[in-house]
């Protein structure tokens, strides 16, 4: 491996110049311009001759601006970060004397006046090798070139002379700067840095489910996002008709992640938290629930005992029918009635579906009863029957319309409601859990929790079947209860989904025990589980030390095996005065680039916050984008989970235990906050450390 820097950029390959560098960068300018003649193709586009009506106007003109965007120039961002030179054209017989040819690698495709490529995009077949390609199955490539850029600019070249078996292999400084280089803003990219095996789980195909357990610093994050991104550039017809959704688990993670997306050119991606998702109008969450009240909600047997509720407003038909169709009055018994409602209720289809199929199929006997009597009515006379008095009065008595959260109110609210349709279900103790001390008159007076909404969720798809999604992402899953796999899994019933989580990092009291047992309640039971074990993004030292408790909060679990060493990253050291140390630690912080957060319990976010102001140190809240000014964010332990810092300051890990509900979830909640440094950790303690950081 040859690396070049500008000063000494030269290598002696037979398309190279004396000055190779100043030809990339040649390369990149033109290929800049190029890009901008094709937005600007899009923009001088005239749609006043092409469309029919004004709304067609308006839908084709919404495309076009999407298109624009899509073509927008970001000016710190490499346009192309690599270069693939193959022995011979990409799909033609390797034959000797076969002309080779060259290719530079994106984030998007740009083509020149003429139509010919510039840059590939990374998704396009043509650009695998240059992830996996290795010198062990170098894939009939020459060279492969990686680019270091500095603010946009393109600095350097480090090249790889993979089918050569006089070079040795050996590890990509340009990559290794890459994914050590400090962040500031939100979340980026990671597409000049996939690794061989996060690569195959991003091209894995549309129509399979996968799950990625991934330990801290493994980028599954980076991977669910940009197999969103090569699903939506290998099947966009199709997505773009069902759409897809990134699920994350609170606002600050979105916005920390809302730009990764846009950088690949994919603007229709829509993102939101499960809650997002179950939301419905006029119902605020405005309760919490107990850590034992919540388990309950969000065990899978609910939705047994929600179903049995639904259910239980249907009533067997007491009396006969009849119709009244001009002199003639026809007579359906109340027997016949009742095997029509039997055999809506044996199909097991939707209670709202059936509801609407009871008057056509009461309808249609009536007809039997006028064919059979020598009259020839059609499918106009049924609609009528349908639609008629009796009938109507009929399905509302049988078959009665149900309000999801007024059922779920009940539910909560009548002891007795309850238990007939908890019995053999719940314990009479799980049943006292879920009911309100005082019930609520109305839906819209009662304080609903989170986990209620989960409840009407799963009542009204019930009713009626919630739509789905062509393709879901799913990340942070492991904090999920069943109830809310449900909710996510409803999402994309004809969809395929990708899980991503960490079983160590599960936070919750109702926390994802194991992959095979959340599938099955997303409905994917047949999803592909991968595990990513090396990590790129935490140093060495600081992963071993957090690894350190998985034996007591997830036995069994492969602790991560970092490629970054990393001397010095990271401090753990008690103090007897303990904020004045972390103030310090700090400034030592902000003396490095990049991001710093400063991550305590909840409980001691107040005390830092006055002490931070006190001291005329700005900072900012989970969520707030970064920026060269503004590099330090002090974040409670509960909201760290999915965000990454350069320099991390962990203030008092034993009040982080200490603020969760039991010692086991304190533990994870420690592991999480211990694994968001990306450059280097420095813990400070006043309290004694947790026996099993010792």
């Amino acid at each position: 491996m040859s690396a070049h820097a500008p000063e000494t950029g030269i290598d002696n390959d037979s398309d190279s110049a004396a000055h190779p560098l100043a030809r990339e960068q040649a390369h990149l300018t033109d290929s800049r311009a190029a890009l901008r003649a094709m937005r600007e193709d899009v923009e001088a586009l005239d749609i006043r001759d092409v469309t029919a009506n004004w709304v067609n106007a308006i839908v084709l003109q919404a495309q076009i601006d999407d298109r624009i965007k899509a073509l927008a120039d970001l000016a710190h961002t490499p346009l192309f970060f690599g270069r693939l030179n193959y022995l011979h054209a990409p799909g033609a017989e390797l034959a000797e004397g076969a002309e080779g040819e060259q290719f530079y690698i994106g984030r998007r495709h740009v083509h020149d006046a003429d139509g010919d490529p510039m840059v590939i995009d990374w998704r396009a077949p043509v650009s695998q090798p240059f992830y996996r390609a290795s010198k062990n199955d170098p894939q009939d490539i020459a060279l492969r070139r990686r680019f270091g850029y500095t603010g946009g600019e393109l600095t350097a070249y480090e090249d790889e002379h993979l089918s050569d078996p006089a070079e040795a292999a050996a590890v990509s400084k340009l990559l290794q700067q890459e994914i050590e280089r400090p962040r500031v803003g939100p979340m980026r990219d990671i597409v000049a840095t996939i690794q061989p095996e996060q690569d195959e789980i991003v091209r894995s195909g549309l129509s399979g489910s996968v799950c990625v357990q991934g330990g801290p610093g493994t980028g599954k994050t980076a991977v669910g996002l940009h197999r969103v991104a090569y699903l939506l550039y290998a099947h966009r017809e199709r997505l773009a008709r069902t759409g897809t959704l990134v699920i994350g688990p609170n606002r600050s993670f979105l916005h920390y992640i809302e730009q990764v997306l846009p950088a690949l050119g994919e603007l229709e991606v829509k993102q939101a938290t499960v809650e997002d998702l179950v939301a419905r109008d006029g119902l605020e969450i405005r309760g919490t629930d107990a850590a034992a009240t919540a388990v309950v909600k969000g065990d899978a047997r609910m939705a047994q005992v929600l179903r049995r509720a639904v259910r239980s407003h249907v009533t067997t038909p007491d009396e006969p029918l009849m119709v009244v169709r001009g002199s003639r009055r026809w007579r359906v018994p109340a027997y016949e009635l009742e095997e029509i409602v039997a055999e809506l209720l044996a199909r097991d289809i939707r209670y709202g579906a059936a509801r609407d199929a009871l008057p056509q199929r009461i309808a249609h006997t009536v007809l039997v009863r006028m064919e059979q009597a020598g009259e020839a009515p059609d499918d106009r006379v049924q609609d009528a029957v349908a639609r008629g008095a009796a009938v109507k009065a009929a399905v509302k008595a049988v078959w009665p319309a149900v309000e999801p959260a007024k059922l779920v109110l009940r539910l909560l609210s009548d002891a007795e409601f309850l238990a007939e349709h908890a019995q053999g279900v719940l314990s009479d103790e799980e049943q006292q859990l879920l009911l309100w001390p005082k019930p609520f008159r109305s839906v819209k007076s009662a304080k609903w929790s989170a986990a209620d909404l989960v409840l009407i969720d799963e009542a009204a798809d019930l009713v009626e079947r919630t739509h789905s999604l062509g393709h879901v992402v799913l990340d942070e899953a492991q904090d999920l209860s069943p109830m809310q796999y449900r909710a996510v899994g409803r999402r994309c019933t004809t969809g395929s989904a990708t899980v991503l989580g960490d079983l160590a990092q599960g936070t919750t009291p109702w926390a994802t025990r194991s992959w095979d047992e959340a599938l099955a309640h997303l409905g994917k039971p047949e999803a592909a589980l991968e595990e990513l074990t090396a990590g790129f993004r935490v140093p060495r030292e600081v992963i071993a030390y957090a690894s350190r408790l998985l034996p007591s909060i997830s036995p069994g679990l492969a602790a991560v095996s970092s490629v970054r060493e990393t001397p010095g990253s990271l401090v753990v050291a008690p103090t007897p005065d303990l904020t004045a140390s972390v103030l310090d630690a700090c400034r030592v912080s902000l003396g490095h680039e990049g991001s710093i957060g400063l991550i305590a319990a909840d409980a001691r976010i107040p005390e830092l916050a006055q002490a931070l102001q006190a001291a005329g140190m700005a900072y900012l809240s989970p969520g707030e984008e970064t920026t060269a000014q503004a590099r330090l964010t002090l974040v409670p332990a509960s909201l760290a989970k999915g965000l990454e810092y350069d320099y991390v300051v962990l203030d008092e890990p034993a009040a982080i235990v200490a603020g969760e509900p039991d010692e086991r979830t304190g533990l994870r909640r420690l592991y999480v906050c211990l694994t968001r440094a990306v450059s280097g950790l420095t813990l400070l303690h006043a309290d004694p450390l947790p026996a099993e950081l010792a």
